[in-house]
């Protein structure tokens, strides 16, 4: 037989297992080899099916994908085409340069983005790539991918779950969901069907994919596999949310068609004036408009573009915070509220016991110093003796957590066993016993107990307080056993119920000698000794409070998201500077109408025990009140609301595969303290995206000008020189490419290169909807422009009235503007109070241009770029219109500054 898939709407963990056995056409001995074969090609193979990863070619052609390459791409077609006309000079060098500037723009973006993927790739880690299943009435082990509905999972502690699955025995299992449900402790397994209505998160006859068994065994029938899983869901919706391009990158693309758009109506006009004035021959025209096009287009744009990105995602990766998309690193600047989790995140992932309870007294624990909080213990506790080491020494013994082979006081296993290991061993208190038996804790007993040779036979129990504490008839107190009279009793209920009340995890310690070790459970657990309590949680981490402030002070709103329970999340929320006032949870969550959600958003600070779809509902709330949300996640639960915000921030450590392939930046080592690095970060690379595409625009629009005008003006005034010849410009196009490609190039590079100004996290965020050429930069870039033109022509002209020399004419003017313009990088970057000393690499990148400008002028590269050598007489009236420029340019700045000075950065 083959079975029908099993149905959609099967509430798998309200039915009984029976029930569950019946509808998936199986039994608890699992499938014959024959039926799963068959299942496996009904139903096919048990894994997550991801969108391919782009090959190296397709990444590499996306580089070329802008309006302003085929505007390119056409300039370089167009002086080949030149050099083949009859009469024509060849005009290869031209093409030959714009060819070679776009490729080295491609390869350069490519081994970025490139780098990237590997990175991700390096990442990525199978769940479980084998499993345990019943075939044939045997357990055997097979790929993961070849479970198929209906087979029965053999689990164990340490097991990662293949599929979804029913539970149909179960032996002191739990489970740890903290990927799929955000809860940070281990979750109780039993067989018992639960309430059909019930969240993921209290599920507890299910066990998932992409979660793991902690502790104890058992066996589960699965009921879902592959894409039809809870994980495989979830991905679903994240394969189909479109890659929408963040507003930095649509501001990018849509400058690079503002300026080719210019450019060729620019092309137009000048080439219908030329026309119409001068009659000049098409050849000469043709020119022109190639001329225009190189000087208008900012070709290294791109390239400093993605370098800048580049520089700031290398320097991020340093602060352990890895970017998948370069344009992330720019939208961190505009971020204004951080939705983040709590488990490893705001605290360390690792249970700690924080709190003990012994002999009447509580006692504050604090790495291996005990302090109590009323008198200090004294030094022989930490000897071995008192009710303080009786409680740490129960509490390891009654353990199955081992020891982590690369440190001596980590422990791994249920993480309430390792942090009670953790907090004896920090003690000093010995462990040591021979164990005899194990009575193991399961949800419906609510204790585990364990029997060694410890001098006498000696059981040693933990669990929940009541069910301990309801076995005891004796304490102990100030080292000798007395009866348990029911004023103690109450004392430790009311210690319990305070610890409880700071959102601990509380459990309760006894002991007793025992006589016969195979007596019943119920003989050997009765009559016993209670020795204390101990309190933990997972503690915040200690730079996060500093982190949280910082964000704040940097006008950045901190909201808690956390599946975790709402005490725990108020509890941790109020250690590292959150206001608890009015944490909503889940269930209120989707009571709330969008209009009150969108009013709660903006006043509460603590959001707990939330499913996936109420993370999506926070977000999408804080969305439509024109926030920039960045928010982290590490479940494959978070990954609709990664994918979803402007910034999704994925753990690096304990995030599961689909939460970091749904983000925008993975935190390596899943600290909160990293996001505000990483914001500032941001916010320093705006500064220097603003400051390049100033020089760069500004720049380009020098030289667009100086060629419309000087050719306007030329035609007009001195028609029998600009009018004769192909090469009688002011500039030739070669020219033009040179002076992009040494002031565009290794200037503008290092320019990306500028440390963050101090103060950058003193500000508010830059509004989502601020340009990177806002009112000021563009008035600073047409005004520079303007400026410019004025002093080159000037110069141009005036060389060519006192002596009627054309190229030497050109050459003046083609060294003025490669002077000018990198000098004008400090005019730029002095509004940021910036040192010229503080960035070596674009002192050093200056030096380059300048010394590259003199080789043009003094080898035999003049003739390629038809220029002649000046003679030191030449140089003055250089010196007189870069004078002139500088000052105007000043001027300029301070103009325009007096009344929109940037704040610090």
């Amino acid at each position: 037989m083959s079975a029908p898939y099993p149905p959609d709407d099967a509430v798998w963990h309200g039915l009984s297992v029976a029930d569950t056995l019946d509808r998936l056409e199986t039994d608890s001995a699992g499938l014959d080899s024959d039926e799963a074969r068959a299942r496996l090609d009904a139903f096919g193979s048990n894994e997550i099916v991801a969108t391919a990863d782009a090959s190296p070619l397709r990444l590499f052609l996306s580089q070329f994908r802008d309006f302003l390459v085929y505007l390119l791409v056409l300039a370089a077609l167009l002086s080949l085409g030149i050099g083949l006309l009859p009469s024509a000079d060849p005009h290869y060098a031209d093409a030959a340069l714009i060819l070679l500037i776009l490729l080295a723009n491609g390869v350069f973006g490519f081994v970025q983005d490139y780098r990237a993927e590997q990175a991700i790739a390096a990442l990525r880690d199978l769940s479980a790539p084998e499993a345990t299943v019943l075939r044939d009435g045997d357990p055997v082990t097979v790929d993961a991918t070849a479970v198929v509905p209906g087979d029965v999972l053999v689990l164990e502690g340490g097991d990662a779950v293949p599929a979804d699955a029913r539970l149909v025995d179960a032996a002191g299992m739990q489970a740890d969901e903290s990927a799929l449900t955000g809860e940070s402790t281990s979750v109780a397994k039993s067989v018992a069907p639960v309430d059909p209505d019930a969240p993921l998160a209290e599920r507890t006859d299910m066990v998932y994919m992409n979660t793991s068994v902690v502790t104890g065994r058992g066996r589960a029938v699965v009921v879902r596999t592959g894409m039809d899983t809870e994980v495989g869901s979830i991905a679903t919706q994240i394969e189909a949310a479109p890659d929408d391009p963040t507003p930095f990158q649509a501001e990018v693309d849509r400058l690079g068609r503002q300026i080719g758009y210019g450019v060729l109506a620019l092309i137009g006009v000048v080439a219908t004036v030329q026309f119409a004035l001068t009659a000049a021959n098409p050849l000469t025209i043709l020119l022109v408009g190639v001329t225009l096009a190189v000087a208008a287009v900012p070709e290294g744009l791109p390239a400093v573009v993605t370098f800048t990105l580049a520089l700031g995602s290398r320097r991020l990766v340093e602060r352990n915070a890895l970017v998948r998309r370069l344009p992330v690193v720019e939208s961190l600047g505009s971020v204004d509220t951080i939705l983040t989790d709590k488990t490893g995140t705001l605290t360390e992932n690792r249970m700690t016991v924080t709190r003990l309870y012994a002999s009447g007294e509580t006692y504050a624990l604090d790495a291996a110093d005990l302090d109590s909080t009323n008198e200090p213990p004294e030094p022989a506790l930490a000897n071995g003796s008192g009710a303080v080491v009786s409680v740490l020494r129960c509490g390891a013994i009654c353990n199955n957590a081992t020891r982590t082979p690369d440190a001596e006081t980590a422990y791994r296993g249920d993480p309430t066993e390792a942090a009670l290991m953790a907090a004896a061993t920090n003690a000093g208190v010995a462990v040591d016993a021979d164990r005899v038996r194990e009575l193991p804790f399961s949800s419906e007993r609510g204790r585990m107990t364990v029997l060694v040779e410890d001098g006498p036979l000696t059981a040693y129990t933990k669990g929940a307080l009541e069910v301990v504490l309801d076995r005891c008839d004796r304490v102990l107190e100030d080292g000798s056993v007395s009866p348990l009279t029911d004023e103690t009793r109450a004392a430790i209920r009311e210690t319990n119920q305070s610890f409880a009340g700071d959102a601990l995890r509380v459990l309760g310690f006894a002991s007793k000698t025992v006589d016969d070790p195979d007596a019943s459970a119920d003989d050997i657990e009765r009559g016993m000794v209670f020795l204390g309590l101990q309190g933990m949680l997972d503690p915040a981490r200690e730079e996060v409070p500093g982190a949280v402030a910082d964000c704040r002070d940097a006008g950045i709103r901190v909201v808690m998201v956390t599946g975790d329970n709402v005490e725990t999340a108020k509890a941790i929320g109020t250690d590292v500077g959150f206001d608890p006032t009015g944490a909503l949870t889940g269930r209120e969550i989707r009571d709330y109408s969008e209009e009150r959600l969108r009013r709660a958003v903006e006043e509460v600070e603590v959001f707990a025990r939330v499913d996936p779809e109420h993370k999506v509902r926070v977000l999408g709330a804080l969305q439509a009140n024109d926030h920039t949300v960045a928010m982290t996640g590490d479940g494959v639960n978070d990954a609709p609301a990664l994918r979803s915000a402007d910034v999704g921030i994925a753990m690096g450590q304990r995030g599961t595969d689909v939460a970091r392939g749904a983000s925008d930046m993975i935190l390596q080592d899943d600290n909160f303290a990293t996001i505000r690095d990483a914001i500032a970060e941001g916010r320093g690379v705006f500064d220097n995206v603003r400051k390049f595409v100033n020089y760069l625009l500004s720049a380009n629009a020098g030289e667009v000008l100086v060629v419309f005008l000087g050719v306007l003006l030329g035609t007009a005034l001195l028609p029998d020189t600009f009018v004769e010849g192909a090469e009688a410009l002011v500039l030739t196009p070669v020219m033009l490419l040179w002076i992009n490609l040494v002031t565009d190039g290794l200037p503008a590079l290092a320019l990306g290169a500028d440390p963050k100004a101090d103060g950058v996290l003193d500000r508010p965020p830059r509004p989502p909807d601020e340009s990177v050429i806002d009112r000021r930069t563009m008035a600073s870039i047409a005004a520079i422009g303007v400026v410019m033109t004025v002093t080159g022509l000037g110069l141009f002209f005036y060389s060519l009235a006192t002596v009627a020399d054309l190229i030497r004419a050109q050459t003046l003017l083609f060294t003025f503007l490669v002077v000018v313009e990198v000098v004008r990088i400090q005019v730029i970057r002095s509004r940021y109070d910036l040192s010229p000393l503080s960035n070596p690499w674009l002192l050093g990148a200056i030096a380059v241009t300048l010394l590259l400008q003199l080789l043009v002028l003094y080898t035999p590269l003049s003739g390629v770029f038809a220029v002649r050598p000046l003679s030191l007489g030449d140089w003055v009236p250089i010196a007189v219109a870069f004078t002139g420029f500088l000052v105007l340019n000043l001027g300029v700045r301070d103009l325009l500054d007096r009344g929109d000075r940037p704040p610090r950065t």
